[in-house]
């Protein structure tokens, strides 16, 4: 595969643009330490460098002579680096507009923009990583907690391959007798029989495996999490208990809340958007009705949504209506401090006014909103959309295995189900992968990545 790999030298920030004490540069490919040496205050250095070494000097602009940053370069040479190919990665300071100097200098004397997610295409390419954990950096930079995040390096780390190839390998054994008996019809050659329960339980394992992707988008994308009711029932008084900030403006007013407004919140390592909804009824203006439609809009996309109801009113028939009508709702019963009235059944009693009864109903939010399958410590848990298909693909080819067997079909079919399971194994790690499917997956990549 290696002499598909681009090896003209690139750069691109690998730190987020805005002011910092630092930024990072990073460059790579063909001749990228000498390109770099024609802007540096001691280029016969820099060139000398040993790899995972660094220099400290200055970028000098080769026209005016000007000092741009003083920096530390840090020098990687081939193949002992994050692309295979040399590198240095220039730590400078974090002016954005120093950083685009530096960048400017840099296209001037050979190095070309990056693509989104080049670097780690790279490292793909020369066999630094396979494409599961080539799309788990892709998942670290985006983790939002640290769950996500420790979910995340445990992909980066192998887990996903290992597991897959795994199983893989136990399907290549399979198929290789059931070849063995195709290749050798007329020969004393015995091949073995296909072991139906040994199908069943890789089939069972591959679809384990991919029934973590809702777990794993849970911890990467968050889920949303709707505050609807009537007006006045405490709705924006809530969300700023949760948020421990003033987000929405309180009121006895009916109407206070025209829009929805959208805020995060860890819960465990688990990120919920909460959304604080306008109150639903019937709208006594035009504005007041756009922002209902916007919140019911909100709620019918919420994987939950918190409904709650004033204690000193009660449940009314609208209230039942609305709730009938989601599959969703949890309910809040709110206002506790005024009032001994029982809860109804499935509400979590609540008092905005005192707190109590919010760690209880946050408790209750996180059951919710992850999967009871949620995978245990030190299972391998996928969020690649990518993924998530081939594995149902091999699962899927498996239980036609299955069943061919059991009904005692042709070997060739079987063999040719079988294979179908070790491609799409394939495909996962990236043993068999066409240049579409990399182009695509790269292109979410931040450039500097």
């Amino acid at each position: 595969m290696s002499e598909h790999i681009p090896r003209e030298p690139i750069a691109a920030p690998a730190t987020p643009v805005g002011h910092a004490a630092l930024a990072v540069i990073r460059t790579t490919g063909d001749g990228s330490v000498d390109l770099l040496a024609r802007l540096f205050s001691a280029p016969a250095r820099l060139r000398a460098a040993v790899g995972n070494t660094t220099v400290h000097g200055r970028i000098v602009d080769p026209v005016s002579k000007e000092d741009v940053d003083e920096v530390m370069v840090l020098v990687f040479r081939e193949p002992a680096s994050y692309t295979g190919q040399e590198c240095a990665e220039i730590m400078c300071h974090g002016s954005p507009a120093g950083v685009e100097r530096i960048l400017g200098l840099l296209y001037r004397v050979g190095f070309r923009s990056a693509e989104p997610g080049e670097f780690t295409l790279r490292a793909f390419l020369a066999g630094k990583m396979d494409l599961t954990e080539a799309e788990a950096v892709h998942e670290v930079v985006s983790a939002t907690t640290g769950r996500a995040h420790a979910l995340a390096v445990h992909r980066l780390s192998g887990s996903v391959h290992n597991r897959v190839d795994a199983i893989k390998q136990e399907l290549v054994e399979v198929l290789a007798g059931v070849e063995l008996g195709l290749d050798y019809p007329d020969e004393e050659v015995e091949a073995p029989d296909i072991a139906v329960d040994r199908v069943v339980e890789l089939r069972r394992q591959i679809e384990g495996l991919a029934a973590t992707y809702r777990t794993g988008r849970i911890y990467q994308e968050g889920a949303l999490c709707a505050i609807a009711g009537p007006t006045n029932a405490g709705k924006s008084s809530l969300f700023n208990l949760l948020l421990r900030e003033e987000r929405s403006i309180v009121s006895e007013q009916h109407g206070t809340t025209r829009d929805y407004i959208e805020a995060p919140l860890s819960l465990d390592g688990v990120p919920v958007r909460f959304v604080d909804t306008a109150g639903l009824r019937a709208a006594a203006e035009d504005i007041e009705e756009e922002g209902i439609r916007r919140s019911r809009t909100v709620v019918e996309a919420a994987a939950l949504v918190l409904y709650v109801v004033d204690a000193t009113v009660g449940v009314t028939e609208e209230d039942r209506r609305t709730m009938a009508a989601h599959p969703r709702f949890l309910g809040v019963w709110n206002k506790t401090d005024l009032t001994a009235a029982p809860p109804p059944p499935g509400f979590i009693p609540l008092s905005v006014e005192t707190g109590e009864g919010v760690e209880a109903l946050l408790a209750e939010v996180r059951r919710r909103v992850l999967p009871e399958d949620a995978s245990g410590a030190g299972e391998p848990v996928i969020e690649s959309t990518r993924q998530r298909d081939l594995l149902q693909r091999a699962a899927g080819a498996l239980a036609l295995v299955e069943e061919a067997v059991r009904a005692g079909v042709s070997p060739d079919a079987v063999a040719l189900d079988l294979r179908d399971a070790v491609g799409a194994l394939g495909e996962i790690t990236g043993e068999v992968t066409s240049a579409d499917v990399l182009e695509t997956m790269f292109s979410h990549f931040c450039v500097g990545k």
